[in-house]
């Protein structure tokens, strides 16, 4: 309706300007009194002054319109990437997108660290993969707010022959904290004006939901995949057996230690077979795990050695179920040598809100080759998911800087550090979480 009206005023301006400027033209020539060319001369001077101040007056809502017009396409045309979430290869789809859609001579994106993506004048020497260099960048994520960059020398970019002179940098959240950063570029700060933050900021509002539908859809599909893992292989029959017959040797050699075993084996199916959605305290998965290597004490005798060494402080820290005796039974059945002891040793400290949790064995070692790959769902032996469940869980629990790490040397053994961060969880503790079995 606006867009009707608008045409019906021009078309009135236009006809008006039309009469009066043919009177006027009649006056100059003497065919009407020199009054009415007055008058003519005068009227078009105030259409085209009326008509100037007119669109002055509306050009600032026609621009945004415009711009949410972008906004909202740039969001619809970068969901499909985003859905991946966000690393190297989408975020440089975005990046792209954005340039076609807005005024801005470069787009960036990055994470907490690196670059993730960037297009537009500059993409010859701002390398995609390297560190942050922009100071305000750094600032934007750490404080959570926008950046607005008025010179070179601010935007920090080492290339004196650069072009780019101005800057706005709005953080990309998940779960209220930010996660990376969306950076627009111009070759002037003239260009630095309230729409063009307003449509940045509201772009970058856009992705980091996107991002957290994104997550929300991954926890979901892991979930149904635990589930299904859960059902098809929720006792290891290797594990079962090797128990079983550990057991009953020992009830004719040491019935004390059998019956002992046979009590401890009861409680812990009995767990691993019960529901274990949302948090447990990080004592009670200890446990768990300790008990899993007593068996496996039973079984290998001296050649198994296992020490734990936690601080109190992060004993009663909530973890998803289950995320403890998957990594033992890793080091016992990839570390284990046909000759030679094997030690395990679990430790667990904190530094503020960073909960530190390290599991290492001195066994086989994993080779370069496999090194790069073991935190990949299917790999190795077995159903292979251990490990990239627990990192899975712990990211989807606590979010960024939360997971698994993995450092190993052929011959020397594996060390997998696992780091939680406090403070961000979701409110429901992930009712979407898996189920907590061991994914074996």
């Amino acid at each position: 309706m606006s867009t009707v009206r608008s045409w019906v005023v021009d078309a009135t301006l236009v006809t008006a300007t039309f009469i009066i400027a043919v009177v006027a033209g009649a006056g100059l020539v003497g065919l009407v009194p020199r009054p009415v060319f007055i008058a003519a001369t005068v009227g078009l001077v105030l259409i085209a002054i009326g008509t100037v101040a007119a669109r002055l007056l509306t050009r600032p809502d026609h621009m945004k319109a415009m711009h949410s017009h972008h906004v909202l396409k740039i969001a619809d045309r970068s969901l499909a990437y985003l859905r991946q979430g966000l690393d190297a290869e989408t975020a440089q789809e975005v990046c792209r997108l954005a340039l076609d859609e807005s005024e801005a001579a470069a787009v960036a994106i990055t994470d907490t660290e690196r670059v993730l993506g960037f297009a537009g004048i500059g993409e010859d020497h701002h390398e995609v993969g390297g560190p942050i260099l922009t100071r305000a960048t750094r600032e934007s994520i750490e404080t959570n707010e926008h950046r607005i960059l008025g010179s070179r020398e601010e935007i920090g970019c080492p290339q004196r022959e650069c072009l780019l002179r101005a800057a706005i940098v709005v953080p990309l959240e998940s779960r209220g904290e930010a996660v990376g950063t969306l950076k627009f570029y111009y070759t002037t700060p003239r260009l630095l004006n309230e729409t063009q933050v307003t449509m940045v900021d509201g772009l970058a509002k856009l992705l980091s939901t996107q991002l957290e539908l994104s997550e929300l859809e991954r926890q979901t599909e892991l979930a149904c995949r635990m589930e299904l893992k859960a059902l098809q292989a929720q006792i290891n029959p290797h594990f079962l057996f090797n128990t079983i017959n550990t057991i009953a040797m020992l009830i004719r050699t040491d019935p004390a230690t059998a019956r002992d075993l046979l009590r401890e084996f009861a409680f812990f199916y009995r767990r691993m077979l019960e529901d274990n959605e949302g948090l447990v305290p990080l004592r009670q998965e200890l446990e768990y795990a300790l008990t899993y290597l007593r068996f496996e004490q039973a079984r290998f005798g001296d050649r198994l050695r296992v020490e734990d060494r936690f601080a109190n402080d992060v004993l009663d820290t909530p973890v998803p179920a289950f995320i403890l005796q998957p990594l033992v039974e890793n080091c016992v059945q990839h570390g284990t040598r046909a000759e030679g002891p094997l030690t395990v040793c679990m430790t667990g400290e904190r530094s503020g809100r960073v909960v530190t949790v390290t599991i290492a064995d001195d066994g086989l070692g994993i080779t370069p080759a496999d090194l790069p790959r073991v935190l990949e769902a299917g790999f190795g032996r077995g159903l292979g998911i251990a490990l990239k469940n627990v990192d899975d869980r712990l990211k989807g629990h606590f979010g960024a800087g939360s997971g698994l790490a993995v450092a190993s040397e052929p011959g020397i053994g594996t060390t997998v550090t696992m780091t939680i961060v406090e403070g961000t969880p979701t409110d429901t503790d992930d009712e979407d979480d898996a189920q907590g079995t061991p994914g074996r």
